[in-house]
């Protein structure tokens, strides 16, 4: 039996590049050696988006149209809606009885996101955060789950969690791994993190003439004027993106820039043109898939028919070692 690896994502809108070269790619070669489960995780969208739900169906369709585009496949993964697995909500409640709150408030990742979703007060949902990831993963009992270094503290909170409930308990729930992903955080067009809520990304649906439009805004050297200044590579953002998506010509740029025979116009030039060949396929493949909401739709049950027989049985387990009436 092969091991089972969970990830998910939350539904805020469109997918951008760096969702892509950060998690989406290594989500593609996890199909091929694990069970797979990917979670569009609309529950934990709502713990900072619950004042305006009003896009959140709509997020849900633009996510599933880039997963499908780039190439994760219903039949080699279980891809599905968080919410129409509703024993996630109960295994959640379940957990939650479990966890000490210096726990949660140690947790460094919780002023982040408050600071970037700009919510006036931490919640109670936003606060049990890593306990609704913790109901996500052992629903399906994960051995894998594939994060960014910045995603490690809640994993060990989740890794806490089980050691818990398998000592009061029944040892039921393996302790989740991390699958570390190797491509570095790709930085937004304005040089900070990419960001939806500083609308600095480029997304896989943006057409030719908008990545242009956004390459030419990215920040480069501010010593390198004209086309003769020596530049400084090193802090150039489109050099940054030029050593993920054309290394195998990033020695030329390097030289190019620091002699100063390439110039800043030019090479932004080149960037737009190599990103806009990049996601050209799977631009077009998205443009298919969101024409057909109700195509969408019927994804996401068969998903979620697929992964609901295995949240029942996990929760029969759950409900037999602690007691309660099944």
């Amino acid at each position: 039996m092969r091991e089972r690896v969970f990830s998910g994502m939350r539904p805020t809108g469109k997918v951008h590049i760096g969702h892509l070269v950060g998690v989406l790619e290594k989500w593609m070669e996890l199909q091929k050696e694990y069970d797979c489960f990917y979670s569009i995780v609309d529950w934990h969208a709502m713990t900072t988006d619950f004042e305006d739900p009003s896009e959140l169906k709509e997020n849900i369709f633009q996510l599933l149209a880039d997963w499908l585009a780039i190439g994760l496949d219903q039949e080699n993964s279980v891809i599905f809606l968080q919410s129409q697995v509703k024993e996630h909500a109960e295994l959640h409640l379940l957990l939650s009885m479990l966890v000490p709150m210096p726990w949660l408030e140690r947790n460094p990742t919780l002023k982040e996101q408050v600071r970037e979703t700009h919510i006036p007060k931490i919640n109670y949902g936003l606060m049990g955060y890593p306990v609704l990831q913790a109901s996500d993963i052992l629903m399906y009992k994960g051995n894998k789950v594939p994060v960014g270094v910045d995603q490690l503290p809640h994993l060990e909170i989740i890794r806490e969690i089980v050691r818990s409930f398998n000592r009061l308990y029944k040892p039921i729930f393996p302790e989740p791994q991390e699958i570390l992903t190797k491509t570095p955080k790709l930085l937004g067009i304005d040089g900070r993190k990419m960001s939806k809520s500083l609308d600095n990304c480029i997304y896989l649906a943006d057409p030719p003439e908008v990545i242009r439009e956004k390459v030419h805004q990215m920040v480069t050297d501010p010593q390198k004027i004209r086309r003769g200044d020596p530049g400084r590579p090193d802090i150039c953002s489109v050099f940054h993106y030029q050593q993920i998506f054309s290394p195998g010509k990033i020695e030329d740029v390097r030289h190019g820039c620091e002699a100063g025979t390439l110039g800043c116009v030019e090479n932004k030039n080149n960037l737009a043109k190599t990103l806009a060949d990049y996601l050209g396929p799977y631009r077009e493949r998205r443009e298919q898939l969101i024409g057909s909401q109700e195509k969408l739709k019927e994804i996401l049950e068969y998903g979620a028919n697929k992964a609901r027989p295995i949240a029942q049985q996990t929760m029969h387990e759950v409900r037999e070692v602690i007691g309660l009436w099944s």
